[in-house]
């Protein structure tokens, strides 16, 4: 199955308030098909999460109001969403932060400075 096939009519959550590399993303995904509805603060995210009952997370830690880490606890701690793949995808790259994300239930994390728009399509696609 091609990555496109897999991702072709997906809703997928976007917690992220860097509003550059959002509009690159955004394009990308939604050139695959995507349903993609994006936040902009870890409160607003987690509420959109709660409403829209995304197939995937993208999320970031770096957040106004509530952290990424807040937000993906809140998530893996709800009996309906808890079983929805996130992607923590951040500028934080340290082993702890790494380990905090995985132990607190995100399925991959993927530092922002080294990957490329099209390898994010690819950790989507692998996720679901």
């Amino acid at each position: 199955m091609n990555t496109m096939d897999n991702l072709k009519g997906k809703k997928l959550v976007w917690v992220e308030d860097d509003q550059f590399l959002s509009g690159i993303i955004a394009s990308k995904l939604t050139n695959h098909g995507i349903t993609l509805l994006h936040a902009s603060t870890g409160d607003d995210g987690f509420a959109m999460i709660k409403k829209e009952k995304p197939d995937i997370v993208l999320l970031d830690l770096l957040l106004p109001g509530i952290s990424g880490f807040d937000v993906l606890q809140k998530v893996k701690e709800d009996a309906e969403l808890k079983d929805i793949p996130v992607i923590v995808f951040s500028n934080l790259g340290e082993p702890k932060e790494i380990k905090k994300a995985r132990d607190l239930g995100a399925k991959k994390f993927l530092v922002k400075a080294a990957i490329v728009p099209d390898q994010i399509i690819d950790e989507l696609s692998s996720a679901l």
